[in-house]
């Protein structure tokens, strides 16, 4: 009987090759997390560049920063998207990464968990609802929707503001070099908004 407990024991123990792609699946999820990270640190980094607000004059405040992350945030959501097949995973992974961020962002403000429930879901709105009206003007080519919609979200301004303009050669310029942008490049960590889009970097 004492034998009978121990051959139950040992059947239940992963074998050698067992144990070893068990190790093989934590590592490649310890490194999809990691270039997750990577990739949202490069968003975060490139929202905040500099010259967004000085030299394009986007407001330097928790409202124009959260903009502009869900600008460069969207654009790079979009190529992955269509990139399709391995894309398509890592754009989600990313969306929770973002909101994860914006959570912990929230909660560094001391606020209570129903005002971080409540500011959270209106992010979540207007991430989406930006995205959705930057992706309806780029896809039907409409220059003049796309500074619209610039205007009306980042500056709080009618069409015409004359920052949206330079905003919207930005983004375009963003558009182009993320069109040329191969998965590889995403799964590999090599991703990087290109220099030279802005003026002043």
């Amino acid at each position: 009987m004492r034998s009978n407990k121990c051959k139950a024991t040992a059947d239940v123990r992963p074998s050698h090759e067992g144990a070893l792609m068990i190790f093989a699946r934590w590592r490649a999820r310890r490194a999809s997390l990691a270039l997750i990270e990577e990739l949202r640190g490069e968003i975060v980094a490139a929202a905040r560049r500099p010259a967004l607000y000085a030299a394009l004059g986007a407001p330097d405040r928790v409202d124009g920063r959260f903009e502009l992350l869900a600008l460069h945030a969207g654009l790079a959501l979009r190529r992955l998207m269509t990139l399709g097949g391995l894309g398509e995973p890592m754009a989600q992974d990313l969306v929770n990464a973002l909101f994860m961020h914006l959570d912990d962002t929230l909660r560094e403000q001391a606020l209570s968990d129903v005002s971080v429930s409540k500011r959270l879901s209106a992010m979540k709105s207007a991430f989406y609802g930006r995205n959705a009206a930057y992706a309806e003007a780029l896809d039907s080519g409409s220059r003049e929707r796309l500074e619209a919609a610039l205007s009306r979200n980042v500056y709080g301004a009618p069409a015409g503001d004359g920052h949206a303009a330079a905003l919207a050669d930005y983004v375009l310029a963003l558009e182009a070099a993320l069109a040329r942008t191969p998965i590889e490049d995403f799964a590999a960590g090599r991703f990087r908004y290109p220099d030279g889009a802005l003026a002043g970097d």
